[in-house]
């Protein structure tokens, strides 16, 4: 089996040592992923939609795409920050539903409010 490893240069990526995402086995697996760039929204809307935007690029690199995704966890420090994002994850995954479950832990650093994971099949 051919596997794939497709790195987004960011910085967690080599202090951890993971990549943001595989390709093996006909499916891609994104690692957990939160708001992207130097400036991260404070909003748990904008963070969502950052790290959705990451995800899609690391779905496109792999040769899949959102409508791909089979599988999605979203993780929250707090669970009430959940509802707010409904309407954006309505509108990218709406039309093609993934089995999906939301945990509420720490992350990483307290800035951020989301980190969702994923996994596509390739078509």
């Amino acid at each position: 089996m051919t596997i794939r490893r497709i790195s987004s240069g960011g910085i967690f990526e080599k202090k951890l040592g993971y990549c943001r995402a595989v390709v093996a086995g006909g499916f891609v697996h994104v690692a957990g992923t939160t708001a992207q760039g130097q400036d991260i929204p404070e909003d748990v809307v904008g963070q969502c939609a950052s790290a959705l935007g990451a995800i899609k690029g690391a779905l496109e690199q792999a040769g899949a795409s959102m409508a791909d995704v089979v599988r999605v966890t979203y993780i929250l420090p707090d669970r009430h920050d959940f509802e707010p994002c409904w309407p954006l994850l309505a509108e990218t995954f709406g039309d093609n539903p993934p089995a999906a479950t939301m945990i509420e832990c720490g992350l990483l650093d307290p800035k951020y409010r989301i980190e969702i994971e994923v996994t596509a099949v390739l078509p």
